[in-house]
């Protein structure tokens, strides 16, 4: 019978093998993933799981850890527990220890610290509070055009790249191409996530004052 240390190791082939695009693109859709991700970048080693999850919990709240209810800790504890964190240990991200509730990030993990400082310097605010309180209406719709606007974009640099490498203008790996093409739409899909979040948010704030 394995030993508790022994029971959340990754298959030798799964550790070997670099992240798809996909891979990424789908470690990255939620919240709760990407949360954890940027938690563990800077820590070391080993780590509660507990904690984890109380982080992610008061983002996810906007709160902090000592204000958090029991039920508000649980909804997050137990998706993080049967399927976020276990998904992150097959893929090589972190190693977890289910049965001890340990993880220890391993060098994998750094892959997301490009995605996630782009994210983090496109989501910082650029108004006041106040300012975008009193223009919750027109902030959703600006949101909207600028998500619109950006996933044009991205889409129209993937085809251009995939046309101009087609046609022999720019010689590029196709590798180093699909990367770059995941990359565009990675970072597209989590800005729409983010600004569908911050109109949810602010509907909800808005229903409740009124």
């Amino acid at each position: 019978m394995p030993s508790d240390d022994s029971q959340s190791d990754d298959p030798p082939s799964d550790e070997s093998e670099a992240l798809s695009p996909d891979e990424i693109f789908h470690i990255l859709q939620t919240n709760r993933r990407r949360d954890t991700i940027a938690y563990l970048l800077d820590r070391e080693g080993p780590i509660k799981m507990s904690d984890i999850a109380e982080h992610v919990a008061a983002k996810e709240h906007e709160t902090t850890v000592e204000e958090l209810t029991s039920k508000q800790r649980q909804r997050v504890y137990i998706p993080l527990y049967q399927s976020h964190l276990p998904k992150l240990d097959t893929k090589g991200i972190i190693d977890y220890n289910k049965p001890r509730g340990i993880v220890r990030p391993t060098e994998r993990i750094e892959i997301f610290r490009p995605y996630l400082e782009a994210v983090e310097s496109d989501a910082s605010p650029t108004k006041s509070d106040a300012d975008a309180n009193a223009n919750t209406d027109a902030g959703d719709g600006l949101t909207s055009q600028l998500v619109d606007g950006s996933r044009a974009m991205l889409v129209g640099a993937s085809v251009g790249l995939l046309a101009a490498s087609v046609s022999g203008f720019l010689v590029i790996p196709e590798l180093t191409l699909a990367a770059i093409i995941g990359l565009l739409f990675v970072l597209t899909t989590i800005k729409t996530n983010l600004a569908d979040s911050a109109a949810t948010n602010r509907s909800d704030d808005k229903r409740l004052s009124q």
